[in-house]
């Protein structure tokens, strides 16, 4: 298969939108926890800069926990989705290499699943210019349970169909919050959770992946409707379980 470029498939997400926000899994209260222990302040009340916003999952979970959020979204899909889901939330356009926004004038600023689509060595300076001293960034990813031998046996799957380690949208710890000589130092949390959900927003989940959303619509049918009696065979009863652990990286400035 040919390596879609990364700049096909950051713009991939913008035709998937209303799918990525029906599909996609949030996250567990205790994430937000996680955040707050690490940064030693509450969400509620804090001015918060969530970048690479997309349709708003974690957005809105920041706003119901009380913080006073602006969203910072540079797709017109996901910005046209986001509205429609959060019309109360404020949302900019822009990315986190270019931040519109003001120095020093956020407490916190969050990336749920898209620092990978920055420029560390942009991305990271940005955050600090915007962030107040004592403000943190935090950074998450939900990474699939590889322990759990279905999903294990699910990611070979995918690995054999892009024929590569990367292509479907994983990225290594070390990519993800690899930042320029002198940044900021960040302590990682691991938050597990799960969720059951039906056998088909599972499918449509992993076909909402950048990787799949490239590869075309006939390829990435045929590697769904396969999976589809795999996981029947695991999950009799049509309802999915999915295993994740929300892999954290908090810096204080």
């Amino acid at each position: 298969m040919t390596m879609p470029t990364r700049a096909s498939r950051a713009h991939s997400f913008n035709a998937a939108a209303a799918a990525y926000a029906a599909n996609r899994p949030s996250y567990p209260p205790a994430l937000l926890d996680a955040v707050e222990d690490i940064a030693g302040r509450p969400l509620a009340g804090a001015r918060v800069v969530d970048v690479g916003a997309g349709t708003g999952i974690a957005t809105a979970l920041l706003h119901a926990r009380g913080a006073r959020v602006v969203a910072v979204e540079p797709g017109d899909g996901m910005t046209e989705q986001f509205r429609r889901t959060l019309p109360g939330v404020p949302v900019v356009r822009g990315d986190g290499n270019h931040l519109p926004l003001a120095d020093a004038s956020a407490d916190f600023v969050t990336y749920a699943q898209a620092w990978h689509w920055t420029d560390p060595d942009r991305s990271a300076p940005e955050a600090m210019r915007v962030l107040r001293p004592g403000g943190a960034l935090a950074l998450w990813w939900n990474v699939s349970d590889h322990g759990v031998p279905w999903i294990a046996a699910q990611d070979d799957r995918i690995r054999r169909f892009f024929g590569n380690d990367s292509a479907h949208g994983a990225h290594g710890t070390a990519d993800r919050v690899r930042m320029t000589q002198g940044g900021p130092e960040f302590v990682r949390r691991g938050v597990p959770w799960t969720r059951e959900v039906p056998l088909d927003t599972h499918l449509a989940n992993l076909a909402s992946h950048s990787g799949f959303l490239v590869a075309g619509e006939e390829a990435t049918r045929a590697f769904v409707d396969e999976e589809r009696t795999a996981l029947t065979e695991v999950f009799p009863t049509g309802v999915v379980q999915e295993a994740y652990t929300v892999d954290l990286c908090v810096a204080v400035r």
